[in-house]
C-alpha cells in the first residue's frame, strides 16, 4: 500500500538539521546585518542530496523541503490588489495573521515571480518586532520565501505578517495573468484574471499555497471606473481614490484554500438570476457575447437548488458567479463564488451551438458547482487524494445533468467516461488513483484521466453495489463530518461506512461504537462487505482487473487477474506484473432465465457461482455498472454473440456496448480472435441506439486511421468499403437537420462526419451543396449546427472554401462556430494550409494560444499532418512548455495527440530518442511513459491482427 509522501516529523524545532550554527551576513537596502552564532530557530528537511540549500543572493536558505514547515499556521489573510491594465502590471500588499506553533525565527512561505518590496512583521497589539525592514531570501527551485524576524516569534502567539510586491501581469494561464479579446468594432481590451490550482496562488501573492493551510480572505481591489471587480465574496463598500480610482472592498470570506481564490478585473456585462433559497447567481461575459449567457443562467440555477437538495446542505455563499474568460487554458476551475470558464465551456448561441455543445455547457457547470461541495467545503489534504475533489466532481456531472435535465441523456456518456479510464489503466504506465506528488509538475499531472474519469467509474461502481441512499447518506455524513477542512481517502469510507475515530466519535446517527470504528462493516447482499479495505483495492493499487468467466453446467468458475494491453501471458515479465494484484470486485451478472441483477463480491483469485442448469447465457457486469473487464472463456462468446445476432434487445443498450468495448479490448491483450471481435459488430446492422452502435463503428474507424497511416492500401481500401456498405441503411437515413433527441442528434454528428471522411459520395455532395450555400449567403444563413463541422470540413478540402472559413474564424463572435471551423480547417489535405494553421497558433494572435494543443492535436489526426505536427513539437518543444508549463493537460495532450497513432518499430524509436534528447523535463512526466507504452501497443496490435483482419474483410466484402 502506498501513502502519500510526508513532509517530515518535526518536534521541537530550534536548529538548522544537526549542523552547527550559521555566520550569515544578510544586506538589505541602506542596512547590513550579521548575525553572528545565532541559530535560524527553524529547522531545514533534509535535501536528497549533501549540498545545501541555496538562496538567489548566495546565503543559506533555511528550509529545504518542498513542503512548507507545519508550525506557522495562517489565519486571514488582508490582501489589497492593483492591477494596472494599461502598463499590464499589478502591485499589491498582503498582511496575513498567522499563529506559530513553535519558536522560531524565520517564516518560510511561496512567492514565484514577486517582488517582495517590503516585508515587516507585527505583533498581536500591531506594534512591529523591529525598526528596521526585514530580509526576504528567495528560494525560486521550490518557489518558496524566508523572511527573518530578529525577535523570536513565541509558541502560542498570533503574529501579523507584512508584505508589498510588485510582478508583470502574467503571459500564460495560471496566477495572475491577463486576458484580451475584441469588439465587434476591432478594438482590443484588456482584462485580468487568476487561476490558482493547483500551486499557483503565490504568483498573485505570497501565501501558504497548500490545500491545507485554509484561512479566510479579506480582499480589496483597486481598478479605474469602466472595470469591475470580481472576487469570491459579494462587494461590502466601494471606496473613491483620487486619480479616478476606486477601491471594491469585498465581504471576508470562509476558510478555504488559497488555490480557490480569485479576483478579475473586467468590463463584463452579466444577467443575473436567484435561487430559491436566495443565492444570486450571475454569468459574465465580454460585452458582445451577452447574449449568449442565458441558458448557463438557467442551468446554473437549476442544479445549486439540486445540490443544495442532495447534500443537504446549503450552499453556504451569498453568491455564485460564473464567468467566461477569453483566454483559458483549461475546462473551467470551481473558485469558491466566482467559478471560471473557457468560453466554449459556458456560452450558448441557439444560432451556432450543437447538441452537444449544449450537453458540453451543462456537464462542465453541474462538475464546478459541485465542487462548491466537494473540493471546497471539504478539501483534500494534499494532491495525491486529488481525485476526492475531480473524481467526484465528474461523476456528479451525470447526477446532476440526469435530475435536472434527463433529456439530454447524459447517461450515455458515462460509458465513454469508463472506457477512457480503462484505455490508460490497462497499460502499466498507469497509476493508483492516490499516488504520491510532491512537486508542481508532479501535482500537474494528477489532473488526469485517472483522477477524474477512473475516479468517477469506482464511485459509479460503489453507488450502484450499495443502493443510491446508502451512497447519498454516506457523502452527505462525509461533507458534514469535514465541512471547511480537509480530508484523505479513508475519510470518505469510514464515512459511507458510518464510522468514526474516537476523537469525533458522536454516537448515534453518525456512528455505531467506538469499537467498531476501524472494523465496521455493511451487511449487504447477505455479504460482509469491509468497506475500507475493498476500496483501497481500487485506489491504492494501479490497473484494473480481468474477470475470466468459465462454465460447466450449472457452475461458475470465476478468476481474476491483471488486464494488461502490452503484456501477454507467454511474455516473461507476465507474472512479476501480476504479483501482488488483488482486487475486492462487485460482480453483477443475469442469466437468461431472469432479469434478476444477481450480486456477488470477489474478494480471492478464484470462486464458483452455482445458476440453475438449464440457463442458455449469463452476461456479467451488468449495464457495466462495475469497473471490470470480462472475459467469456470456452463457449462463452460464441454464445453471446449468436444472442446479440438474433436478438439483441435481450441485453440493455449498455450491455451490448460493454460486449463490444470488452471484446476488442481482448483482442488487443491478446486473449480474443480479432474475427470474433469482427463477428460481434455484426448485429450492429439491427442496432438503433447510439452508444453500442457509436462503440463499434469507432474501433473501425480507428483501426482504419491508423492503417490509413501506415499507408497498407488493399486494407485501407477494403476497411473503407466494408464500413459504407455495412453501415450504409444507417448512413442514408440519418438527416441533415436538427431534429429529434439528444441521441439521435448525436448519431447524426459522428454518423455523417465518418461518412463524408471517407468520402461517400451522396454525403460528400450534399455537404458541398450546404457548403456552397452557405457561402453564397456570406456566411449569414444557420446550417445545421449537428452537422456545421462535417459541412466545413468538405468545404475546406478547396481552397476557396479554406480561406473563406478562415476568414470567418476572424470575424466570428460564436465560439462554439470558431472551434467548428478550426476542426474543420485542420482535416484540408494540403501541407501548406496546415503549415499555416501551426504557425498562427504558435503566433496566438488569429488562433488563440489556448486553442494550440486542440490544433496540434486535429493535424495530427489528418494523415497529411501526422508527421508535420510531431516535426512541429520536437523543434517547438521549449516554447510549448514555455507557454504551458510541464506537466499541464495542454502538454499532456500534445504528447500523446502527435504519438497515439504511430504504429512502426521505427516511429517507437525515434519517439524514445526525442523524450532521451530532453530528459531533464521528460523524466519528470508520466505522460511520456503513457506515449511510449501506447505505440508498442499499436505495434503489437498489428503485427497480431493485421493478417487476420485482412483475410476477415476479404471474407465479409459483398
Amino acid at each position: 500500500m502506498k501513502e502519500k509522501m510526508k513532509a517530515g516529523s518535526w518536534g521541537r524545532i530550534t536548529g538548522l538539521n544537526d549542523a552547527a550554527e550559521l555566520k550569515v551576513g544578510i544586506c538589505v537596502g541602506k542596512h547590513f546585518w550579521i548575525f553572528l552564532n545565532r541559530p535560524f530557530g527553524i529547522q531545514a528537511g533534509k535535501s536528497s542530496d549533501a549540498s545545501p540549500h541555496v538562496a538567489t543572493n548566495g546565503l543559506p536558505f533555511p528550509w529545504s523541503k518542498v513542503r512548507l514547515p507545519n508550525y506557522i499556521i495562517p489565519i486571514h489573510y488582508h490582501l489589497l490588489i492593483h492591477p494596472n491594465l494599461t502598463t499590464l502590471n499589478f502591485t499589491g500588499s498582503v498582511r496575513i495573521e498567522i499563529d506559530v506553533k513553535n519558536n522560531t525565527n524565520w517564516v518560510v512561505l511561496h512567492s514565484k515571480t514577486l517582488e517582495i518590496t517590503t516585508a515587516t512583521i507585527l505583533d498581536e497589539s500591531e506594534a512591529l518586532q523591529s525598526d528596521k525592514q526585514l530580509p526576504v531570501l528567495e528560494y525560486p527551485a521550490h518557489e518558496q520565501i524566508a523572511i527573518f524576524s530578529p525577535k523570536v516569534l513565541i509558541s502560542g502567539l498570533k503574529y501579523f505578517l507584512h508584505l508589498e510586491f510588485a510582478a508583470p501581469l502574467a503571459d500564460g494561464f495560471y496566477g495572475f495573468y491577463r486576458s484580451t479579446y475584441k469588439t465587434k468594432n476591432g478594438e482590443t481590451r484588456v482584462l485580468a484574471s487568476t487561476h490558482f490550482e493547483p500551486t499557483s496562488a503565490r504568483m498573485a501573492f505570497p501565501c501558504f499555497d497548500e490545500p491545507s493551510f485554509k484561512a479566510n480572505y479579506s480582499v480589496k481591489i483597486r481598478r479605474r471606473q469602466i472595470h469591475i471587480a470580481l472576487s469570491n465574496m459579494p462587494i461590502e463598500q466601494t471606496v473613491p481614490l483620487e486619480g479616478g480610482l476606486f477601491e471594491d472592498h469585498f465581504e471576508v470570506s470562509v476558510r478555504m484554500s488559497t488555490y480557490l481564490v480569485a479576483f478579475i478585473v473586467c468590463d463584463f456585462k452579466s444577467v443575473t438570476g436567484r435561487t430559491t433559497s436566495g443565492i444570486d447567481v450571475s454569468i459574465f461575459a465580454v460585452p458582445d457575447k451577452w447574449h449568449q449567457t442565458h441558458y448557463a443562467l438557467e442551468a446554473a440555477v437549476k442544479m445549486l437548488e439540486f445540490y443544495e437538495m442532495y447534500f443537504n446542505i446549503y450552499y453556504p455563499l451569498p453568491k455564485q458567479d460564473l464567468i467566461a474568460i477569453p483566454d483559458f487554458q483549461s475546462g473551467a476551475m470551481e473558485n469558491w463564488g466566482l467559478t471560471t470558464y473557457r468560453e466554449t465551456s459556458l456560452l450558448f448561441d441557439p444560432d451556432t451551438s450543437s447538441a452537444s455543445d449544449k450537453l458540453w455547457v451543462t456537464m462542465v457547470i453541474g462538475h464546478e458547482l459541485a465542487h462548491q461541495w466537494f473540493g471546497n467545503l471539504v478539501t483534500m489534504e494534499w494532491w495525491n487524494d486529488i481525485w476526492l475533489n475531480e473524481g467526484f466532481a465528474r461523476y456528479m456531472e451525470f447526477v446532476s445533468v440526469d435530475a435536472t435535465y434527463p433529456e439530454l441523456r447524459v447517461e450515455d456518456y458515462l460509458l465513454n467516461t469508463c472506457f477512457a479510464a480503462i484505455g490508460r489503466d490497462s497499460l502499466n504506465s498507469s497509476r493508483p488513483i492516490s499516488s504520491a506528488a510532491e512537486n508542481p509538475t508532479q501535482i500537474k499531472e494528477m489532473f488526469d484521466t485517472v483522477s477524474y474519469d477512473k475516479g468517477a467509474c469506482i464511485l459509479h461502481m460503489l453507488r450502484h453495489f450499495l443502493t443510491d441512499n446508502v451512497f447519498q447518506s454516506g457523502i452527505v455524513r462525509y461533507l458534514r463530518r469535514f465541512s471547511y477542512k480537509n480530508a484523505k481517502n479513508e475519510d470518505l469510507w469510514d464515512s459511507i461506512a458510518n464510522t468514526c475515530s474516537d476523537d469525533d466519535f458522536t454516537s448515534g446517527e453518525y456512528c455505531y461504537s467506538s469499537s467498531q470504528a476501524t472494523k465496521n462493516a455493511y451487511r449487504y447482499a447477505g455479504e460482509h462487505l469491509n468497506l475500507k479495505v475493498m476500496m483501497n483495492t481500487w485506489t491504492l493499487q494501479k490497473g484494473i482487473p480481468l474477470v475470466i468467466v468459465e462454465r460447466h453446467g450449472s457452475v461458475l468458475r470465476i478468476r481474476q487477474e491483471r488486464f494488461l494491453k502490452t503484456v501477454l501471458p507467454s511474455d516473461p515479465l507476465w507474472l512479476s506484473m501480476q504479483q501482488g494484484y488483488l482486487w475486492h470486485v462487485p460482480l453483477t451478472y443475469m442469466t437468461s432465465n431472469s432479469r434478476t441483477i444477481v450480486r456477488h463480491l470477489l474478494e480471492t483469485q478464484s470462486d464458483t457461482l452455482e445458476i440453475p442448469g438449464d440457463v442458455s447465457w449469463v452476461k456479467f457486469n451488468t449495464d457495466m455498472n462495475g469497473y471490470y473487464i470480462v472475459h467469456y472463456e470456452g463457449d462463452g462468446w460464441d454464445t453471446l454473440i449468436n444472442l446479440i445476432k438474433k436478438n439483441h434487445t435481450a441485453l440493455s443498450y449498455k450491455d451490448r456496448a460493454n460486449l463490444v468495448h470488452n471484446a476488442f479490448q481482448l483482442v488487443t491483450a491478446g486473449r480474443l480472435p480479432l474475427n470474433k471481435a469482427l463477428d460481434l459488430t455484426g448485429y450492429l446492422k439491427s442496432e438503433t441506439h447510439n452508444v453500442p452502435l457509436l462503440q463499434g463503428l469507432g474501433y473501425l474507424e480507428a483501426f482504419y486511421k491508423m492503417i490509413e497511416k501506415r499507408n497498407i492500401v488493399d486494407v485501407t481500401l477494403n476497411l473503407k468499403a466494408y464500413i459504407l456498405h455495412y453501415f450504409k441503411a444507417v448512413i442514408d437515413k440519418q438527416t441533415w437537420s436538427d431534429t429529434g433527441s439528444v441521441s439521435d442528434r448525436k448519431l447524426r454528428s459522428e454518423v455523417l462526419s465518418l461518412a463524408c471522411d471517407l468520402g461517400y459520395l451522396p454525403c460528400v455532395e450534399k455537404a458541398k451543396d450546404l457548403f456552397n450555400s452557405w457561402v453564397k449567403s456570406n456566411g449569414t444563413i444557420s446550417l445545421p449546427t449537428d452537422v456545421t463541422e462535417t459541412i466545413y470540413s468538405i468545404g475546406a478540402q478547396e481552397n476557396e472554401g479554406w480561406t473563406f472559413l478562415l476568414d470567418k474564424y476572424q470575424v466570428s463572435f460564436s465560439e462554439a462556430e470558431k472551434y467548428k471551423i478550426l476542426g474543420a480547417l485542420t482535416t484540408s489535405r494540403l501541407s501548406d494550409k496546415l503549415s499555416r494553421l501551426l504557425a498562427l497558433g504558435m503566433e496566438g494572435e488569429v488562433i488563440r494560444t489556448q486553442d494550440l494543443s486542440t490544433l496540434i492535436y486535429s493535424v495530427a489526426r489528418n494523415p497529411k499532418g501526422h508527421f508535420m505536427a510531431w516535426n512541429f513539437v520536437k523543434k517547438n518543444w521549449n516554447a510549448l512548455v514555455e507557454k504551458f508549463q510541464l506537466g499541464s493537460f495542454c502538454i499532456r495532450n500534445i504528447i500523446i495527440g502527435t504519438t497515439a497513432q504511430f504504429s512502426s518499430k521505427e516511429e517507437l524509436e525515434e519517439i524514445k530518442e526525442f523524450f532521451e534528447s530532453i530528459r531533464d523535463q521528460s523524466s519528470q512526466l508520466r505522460i511520456t511513459q503513457v506515449a511510449v507504452e501506447n505505440v508498442q501497443k499499436n505495434i503489437m496490435w498489428l503485427e497480431r491482427n493485421l493478417e487476420s483482419l485482412r483475410m476477415w474483410l476479404q471474407g465479409n466484402l459483398p
